[in-house]
């Protein structure tokens, strides 16, 4: 079935602004809150926000094997299940909808003030409900800096890595929108030069500049799934700021890894890019060596030009663009992943979301956290207010922004705004 939403030449009879992220050729899935504390998953173009619940009552969708209530839920999770044919063909029918030439919509006001909303009016919700999240640990340049950093230059990455995609299991429960703040965590951690840990506030929270996919229901308990197919069961990407408590981290992650130093909270963007409106910017992801063993094999073009960067801003300040990488940079591809993660016959469910790790570049300014930034604190970062970071300081707020662009098209996926606050405190 060709992507017929994909069209360069297609406009909307919705105003779009120059350079959104949000064009007709986008089309992005999501769940917010309107100003009658109605839920509804819905999608967007430029600066408006499109009830598909209301349009889908309305009878728009009509030709389309759905639930009665596919689009009137707080999440996405059913629509995901039902798999690759109808999210193409609802992106299809939804560019068919507001396409520049049909009328259908477009010149009746009635329907369009229960369908539209200005963007400002709404709330984003969680997209998902978020059963497992497993975060990899795939850019290479980022795996031999903290090599090099808490290990040798020459023993910076382990043996493993080369050969599979490296993953912990993370906590669902604490993954959160843009928008919503993060506390500062408590926890355990050894002072420099001491023998006996102390408990209390980190003192080293880090960002790490990532993205996310989210899955469809892949298999069945014991099943693998082959490379081949592994696409199929992507429905699409956000950013995801995998926030890092350093000091925590480091006392406790000898001999299982991360646990309450990313346990306290992950942000993601609220939008959901489909692998098919990202479809035109594939390119070939880097020359693996040694050439991964037969179930991780795949030719041509698996990775895709994403650029992606991330932002400090203080407190009654001004945005400091600290990194600029691109998902490009991504040494074990999604596909990979994702057939690594079912290879032992893990089970892979409709809204499971699983991270990219922190994606860096080869150079300074391509390093996906601040622990790179700064090499361990050792180089602080300047703001343009004079201030010097080491790590992210209470009531900063991290900002993280993704998009494609080539001559024809922009596709983004919008902002992810998130505040450090100090340690919470119970009434």
């Amino acid at each position: 079935m060709p992507i017929s939403a994909n069209d360069t030449k297609r406009k909307s009879w919705l105003s779009v602004p120059e350079n959104s992220d949000f064009p007709i050729q986008n089309i992005p899935f999501g769940v917010f809150l309107t100003k009658e504390n109605i839920v509804t998953v819905g999608t967007r173009i430029g600066d408006y926000a499109i009830d598909l619940g209301a349009l889908q009552q309305m009878n728009y969708f009509s030709g389309i094997e759905l639930t009665d209530d596919m689009f009137m839920q707080d999440t996405l999770n059913d629509f995901i299940s039902d798999g690759k044919k109808t999210w193409r063909l609802v992106r299809n029918r939804i560019a068919d909808i507001f396409d520049e030439q049909n009328p259908q919509l477009r010149d009746n006001d009635k329907h369009k003030d229960i369908i539209i909303f200005n963007i400002d009016d709404v709330e984003m919700q969680l997209p998902v409900l978020i059963g497992d999240y497993t975060d990899f640990y795939s850019s290479k340049e980022h795996a031999i800096n903290m090599g090099k950093m808490f290990r040798t230059e020459e023993n910076a990455l382990l043996p493993n890595w080369s050969h599979m995609p490296i993953a912990y299991h993370g906590r669902s429960s604490t993954i959160i929108p843009s928008g919503i703040p993060v506390h500062r965590p408590l926890g355990q951690s050894l002072p420099h030069g001491e023998e006996t840990p102390v408990i209390g506030p980190s003192r080293s929270i880090d960002f790490e500049l990532e993205t996310a996919f989210i899955t469809t229901d892949a298999n069945i308990m014991g099943e693998m799934i082959p490379i081949s197919e592994a696409e199929d069961y992507i429905f699409g990407m956000v950013m995801l700021n995998d926030w890092t408590s350093r000091d925590i981290l480091k006392w406790e992650y000898l001999p299982l890894g991360p646990f309450l130093s990313k346990n306290f909270a992950t942000s993601i963007s609220p939008w959901i890019v489909t692998m098919d409106a990202l479809e035109p910017f594939k390119v070939p992801g880097p020359k693996q060596v040694p050439s991964p063993l037969p179930y991780l094999q795949q030719k041509g073009k698996h990775s895709f030009d994403i650029h992606l960067e991330a932002a400090i801003q203080p407190e009654n300040g001004t945005e400091n663009v600290v990194s600029k990488s691109n998902f490009k940079h991504l040494y074990w591809t999604m596909n990979q992943q994702l057939t690594h993660h079912a290879s032992s016959g893990c089970r892979i469910n409709s809204g499971d979301m699983m991270g990219s790790g922190a994606i860096s570049g080869a150079n300074k300014e391509n390093y996906g956290s601040m622990l790179e930034l700064t090499w361990g604190g050792k180089n602080p970062i300047k703001l343009n207010d004079g201030t010097e970071r080491k790590f992210i300081n209470d009531y900063d707020t991290v900002i993280m922004k993704g998009f494609c662009k080539n001559s024809q098209v922009r596709i983004g996926f919008g902002e992810l705004c998130s505040q450090l606050l100090p340690p919470f405190v119970r009434k």
